[in-house]
């Protein structure tokens, strides 16, 4: 009876007035101790509520619904599908949306809805893996910096992949301790290649002198970043620039004149297909027998062998690193003894690998430098 007079009254009231009874009429639905009959008619008042003129009462109607998980279904899904003032805070907070229907909201949402969506608390892996793939980016950066997800290391991937050349992006995943190290030079590599697009569209210096500032400077994050990893992560990331046609000659030759011996096997492992354990024995072997056997079934440049085998004697000679730092610095008498055996090289692809080699011993300076300068100051 009560609700009948309130479905009457609302007819003519004011707005205002409307609103501030429909939050009652919710309240008492979530709160009160109602008969099974005046809670199936306060429902009833509540769906022809959701066709009320007044913006101000269907919202009234969200406010008091948004975090109760007694909530009507039916009001929820409805409320969820008004304007955007009204929507956003039940996408966000109601407990009645199943993972099913966030999916669905999130493939034909507006960017405000997906933002939403991501922001709850908590965010199943279903409905991460659905903002991964499909969200814009600004659902995806609530999404990363959303410490109640659930999400998954593809996801993860995904959102670098879609949307990693922007600078939100990348930092945000830069901050995760849970990024997976594949991700991180994945993230690195968009990097480099926006900054070298940014110099070139700007004709500081040519393209070609851009691109391959950039790829050195990637293979040096990439070294780096492979540094200290155990085997599992060592073998990911390879298998990441494998199918990414990023794990070149030259950055195999980098990982070994920065010693980097467990990079350096998973490398030949997944060049070559042999097994670890041969491809370690072939590697340690301080003969250098079937080195050159192993060196071709992996398909690296002939024309760079001679810098490979002299580097793996040197190493050899001087030692593995021993901690992660270690790993991921050039080993400077490493690149000056292979350096010796490419004087007087004067064309071909010899000539570029010892113009490459001098770059390298020279950043090998740099690097000795800056640890001498750094310890010295410590010292003092």
């Amino acid at each position: 009876m009560i609700v009948r007079q309130f479905l009457r009254w609302v007819q003519t009231a004011p707005a205002g007035d409307r609103a501030e009874a429909t939050s009652a009429l919710a309240r008492a639905y979530l709160y009160s101790d109602l008969s099974k009959e005046d809670r199936l008619a306060a429902e009833a008042a509540m769906i022809v509520l959701l066709d009320d003129p007044s913006p101000l009462v269907r919202r009234a109607l969200a406010e008091a619904l948004q975090n109760a998980d007694v909530a009507p279904h039916g009001v929820v899904i409805t409320l969820v599908s008004d304007q955007r003032d009204i929507a956003e805070p039940v996408a966000r907070r109601s407990p009645v949306l199943s993972d099913a229907e966030l999916v669905d909201l999130v493939g034909g949402g507006a960017d405000w809805m997906q933002a939403a969506i991501a922001a709850r608390d908590p965010l199943s892996r279903a409905v991460a893996g659905a903002i991964a793939e499909v969200g814009c980016a600004q659902a995806c950066l609530v999404l990363i910096e959303n410490p109640y997800v659930d999400v998954t290391a593809s996801a993860l991937a995904r959102i670098a992949e879609r949307h990693g050349h922007l600078s939100a992006i990348r930092e945000a995943l830069f901050a995760r301790d849970d990024l997976p190290t594949e991700t991180r030079q994945a993230l690195v590599a968009k990097l480099s290649n926006s900054l070298s697009q940014f110099v070139a569209d700007r004709a500081w210096m040519p393209a070609s002198r851009a691109q391959e500032i950039a790829r050195e400077a990637c293979d040096r994050a990439t070294v780096a970043l492979a540094a200290g990893r155990d085997a599992d992560q060592t073998a990911a990331l390879v298998r990441h620039l494998v199918s990414s046609g990023q794990l070149t000659g030259m950055l195999l030759l980098r990982a070994l004149l920065s010693g980097n011996m467990h990079f350096l096997i998973e490398a030949f492992v997944e060049l070559s297909g042999v097994n670890g354990e041969r491809a370690a024995r072939i590697l340690s072997d301080r003969s250098g027998a079937g080195f050159r056997a192993l060196y071709q079934k992996a398909g690296l440049p002939d024309a760079a062998f001679t810098a490979f085998r002299v580097a793996l004697q040197a190493m050899h000679e001087t030692g593995f690193a021993g901690d992660a730092l270690g790993a991921s610095m050039l080993k400077r008498r490493m690149i000056e003894r292979v350096l010796t055996q490419y004087e007087g090289a004067a064309e071909g692809e010899v000539d570029f690998l010892f113009a490459m080699l001098r770059r390298l011993a020279a950043e090998a300076a740099r690097d000795e430098a800056r640890y001498y300068t750094a310890d010295l100051i410590a010292a003092a």
